[in-house]
């Protein structure tokens, strides 16, 4: 029975440009392995992953494997010669075939998917065999994110731990990365290393985490936007990736230290997993091994280019959470500003920085794709995220502005007005209850739910509209008319919440009340020494 490799076998889903045919070998619906994927890259549009922490993850992966292709995995004459390498492969129009083979047939043996009596599955561990209790495996409901396992309730599909439903490689392949970048801390299947048995591990590097990637017209436009290059001192043979390792590390040690862009990309996660192939179809898995991969942990996340990063009111750097309530254009001036606004001070994701020093023809045309998983800090996971902006790293600001940028301003005033609608809203229910301490949520995510879609349209109206060229003051921003829109958007959502009570008395007076909140407390604002009204913080 042929073992599966993720580098031939048609495991990973993509989307076709119009016009171009998958290659011999591929999947029914045009799946592929990473070579084919890398070969015909320039011919693909985008990955067609459902899951976006998998898409996630695999787009790291992808990374690191063109970074290897194309020698862009180190830059030993500096950064500006790094550039103008990548520009030269943009103009190519295609990863170079040369480079993929030489390394798909170096490491070909470190890219099977199941172990074949003694060898290195891709991205597992083969040592649990040996160091978990085969009674105690996690099974395949566990390993795959979207089913239920154990007493919990149903997700996307119904499945039963009793008679489980073997998943494709295809679908195991991708929740196996799911796992090792955005896996849950706490207990899980023991473990048993040097005579101790552990139980307990922590969470993955990614885990709660929404990333940012630039995505051009093709996938290889999106791999070579998505690069960041090298220190000059990094060295291919010492920044390596899991499957590069001569050796498995040791699991009562921390994670291997990040030497360079592949080893962050690739080899951060911190547990262990190893799946199970069904002995009569090795097209399917029958279980999986799921525990800890280190017995020291880390306390602090390392660092990743695709994340926006910003500080506590403590000084603490942290990464930008997933919110899958929060549309993608509420961070926008985040991913495209050098000195965006906002108390957290918060710093774009570094990926941009070089995105924007790609070649002129694609700069324009490239898009933001957010991925991540709205998830608590331990083991519950709430709702996937994946959203897309039109072309708009055209606007990145390559410098400090001396003033709020126009992208900036659009971006406060959409939130403040959001803002002011659910204190109004929240302050209206409160008085007609005559309840202080009511939540209001009622009333507030009624009014949300109202505003901000349309919000979000005349975001993306007026941005259409903003200068590119930097010659016009604040971007052609006409500021007091978005204002007045954001006021309006926010006036018709608080009138139609609100109608079901106006019509009483008490409803009246509580709601003309509150709906003064809409334009600002003007009486404190007028004040002698009256401080400015605050501004949103992302």
């Amino acid at each position: 029975m042929p073992l599966t490799n993720v580098l031939d076998d048609p495991l990973f889903p993509v989307r076709w440009r119009p016009g171009s045919a998958p290659p011999v070998g591929s999947g029914p619906e045009g799946e592929v392995g990473l070579r084919p994927l890398l070969r015909h890259a320039h011919e693909i549009e985008n990955l067609a992953v459902a899951i976006p922490p998998a898409h996630s993850a695999l787009l790291r992966i992808l990374y690191a494997l063109t970074a290897r292709v194309t020698g862009l995995d180190q830059a030993l004459d500096g950064r500006e010669a790094w550039i103008l390498r990548r520009d030269e492969i943009l103009a190519a129009g295609q990863l170079p075939s040369d480079g993929i083979d030489a390394y798909c047939a170096r490491h070909h043996s470190r890219f099977f998917l199941f172990d074949d009596a003694g060898g290195r599955p891709w991205m597992q561990d083969p040592r649990l065999v040996e160091e978990c209790d085969a009674a105690g495996t996690a099974g395949v409901n566990k390993l795959i994110v979207t089913r239920p396992a154990g007493n919990n309730h149903a997700w996307f599909t119904h499945t039963s731990d009793t008679r489980p439903v073997p998943p494709s490689a295809s679908e195991a392949v991708l929740s196996l990365l799911t796992w090792l970048f955005y896996g849950p801390s706490g207990k899980c299947s023991a473990r048993t290393v040097n005579g101790t048995k552990t139980s307990n591990a922590t969470g993955g590097p990614l885990r709660g985490t929404l990333s940012y990637h630039p995505e051009g017209g093709t996938l290889f436009q999106t791999l070579l936007a998505g690069l960041v290059p090298p220190k000059q001192q990094v060295r291919p043979a010492e920044d390596l990736c899991p499957w590069e390792r001569e050796t498995l590390p040791d699991p009562e040690g921390p994670p291997p230290a990040a030497t360079g862009p592949c080893s962050q990309l690739t080899g951060q996660g911190v547990h262990a997993l190893l799946l199970v192939p069904d002995p009569e179809d090795a097209s399917r898995v029958v279980d999986a091994y799921i525990t800890w991969g280190y017995r020291t942990g880390r306390a602090a996340r390392p660092d990743d280019d695709f994340l926006i990063w910003q500080k506590s009111q403590a000084g603490n750097r942290y990464p930008r959470h997933a919110n899958s309530s929060r549309a993608l254009w509420r961070d926008l001036d985040a991913l495209l500003l050098a000195e965006p606004p906002g108390q957290a001070r918060p710093r774009r994701p570094a990926v941009f920085d070089w995105a924007q020093e790609i070649s002129e023809d694609f700069v324009e045309d490239l898009r933001v794709r957010a991925l991540g998983f709205e998830q608590d800090s331990q083991a519950k996971d709430l709702q996937f995220v994946d959203a897309a902006t039109p072309p708009v790293l055209g606007y990145l600001e390559r410098r400090a502005a001396t003033s709020r940028p126009a992208v900036g301003q659009l971006r406060v005033l959409g939130e403040r007005f959001g803002q002011r609608l659910d204190r109004a809203l929240r302050r209206a229910w409160r008085t007609y209850v005559n309840d202080p301490k009511d939540d209001a949520d009622a009333w507030a995510v009624n009014g949300a739910a109202r505003y901000w879609p349309g919000a979000e349209r005349e975001f993306w109206r007026r941005f259409a509209g903003l200068d590119r060229t930097g010659t016009t003051l604040d971007g052609g921003l006409d500021g007091p008319a978005a204002r007045a829109a954001f006021l309006r958007l926010a006036l018709a959502a608080f009138d139609e919440v609100t109608d079901q009570v106006a019509g009483t008395q008490r409803g009246a007076k509580a709601v003309q009340e509150a709906r003064t909140d809409l334009f600002g407390d003007r009486r404190a604002a007028s004040a002698p020494g009256a401080a400015k009204e605050k501004e949103p913080t992302p």
